[in-house]
């Protein structure tokens, strides 16, 4: 199991939490269907759930900051210095939707907005460095962005977290761009264009992936549990995958990196 205790490299997805009108129902659902145990951080934490494996921090649970926006799960970007990126965020044409604040002595963050409308998270490591679990069974494994703008959306996180990119798919039925943080060695996450999607279009966003050792019986069970499959489980040659709707609505993929079929398309 795959345990992190240092902070994350600049650029590197490092957390995902999720957004909800009642915090506690929904940690029922990810407990039901990942088997993390929440804890609570408290009456000081505003009432965010933080879930866990083998006492590892996995992923949060959180109310929403204003009523009336939808459920989502947010991914976070590490910083070495929140305010700096916040800054480039800015220079770069994004926006900062909710400046920098200190999240008691667990780190600093702030969320922001890219050129292509979607939200996310940055992340400065204080006491809590992120997520201590990932790439296993009910921890997160993937994060991607989806969009119709990949150009300029390249463009935007090169600028800010000096990202490089490795393009795949056959130009036709995949586009898609895995990217690697400044100083990395090997991809942290990818861009999908979304151009090539069936379906009506949807505003740009961060997908969160967990990683499933069973597919099949994952969309199963999160049904039992309320959930709505969005798209069935499928063979790809990155695992069997599946998108779910949690109760409240959040969108997450999960996928078993453990059967891959066919080959990644060039």
């Amino acid at each position: 199991m795959p345990v992190r205790s240092t902070p994350w490299s600049e650029g590197t997805p490092c957390w995902v939490d999720c957004q909800v009108d009642d915090p506690v129902k929904a940690s029922e659902f990810y407990a039901g269907l990942f088997g993390w145990t929440i804890e609570s951080g408290g009456d000081e934490a505003g009432g965010y759930l933080m879930g866990s494996k083998g006492r590892n921090a996995v992923a949060g649970i959180g109310p929403k900051p204003q009523a009336g926006m939808p459920s989502v799960w947010t991914t976070y970007l590490a910083a070495d210095d929140v305010d700096a990126i916040a800054e480039q965020v800015a220079e770069a044409g994004g926006q900062v939707a909710m400046p920098p604040f200190d999240v008691l002595d667990a780190g600093r963050m702030f969320i922001g907005v890219d050129t292509v409308g979607a939200i996310f998270g940055v992340w400065q490591a204080g006491a809590h460095n992120g997520a201590a679990v990932y790439n296993e069974h009910g921890a997160y494994c993937w994060n991607e962005l989806h969009t119709r703008q990949l150009a300029t959306a390249k463009k935007f996180y090169a600028d800010v977290f000096g990202y490089t990119y490795a393009d795949i798919g056959d130009g036709k039925n995949m586009i898609y761009a895995m990217f690697t943080p400044r100083g990395g060695d090997e991809p942290a996450g990818g861009m999908n264009d979304d151009t090539v999607m069936p379906g009506e279009p949807v505003p740009s966003h961060w997908l969160a992936w967990f990683q499933f050792d069973d597919v099949d019986a994952g969309a199963e069970r999160a049904v039992e549990l309320g959930a709505t499959v969005l798209m069935p489980a499928t063979d790809s040659p990155a695992g069997r995958m599946a998108i779910v709707a949690a109760p409240q609505g959040e969108v997450f993929g999960i996928i078993d990196t453990n059967v891959m079929v066919g080959d990644m398309p060039q």
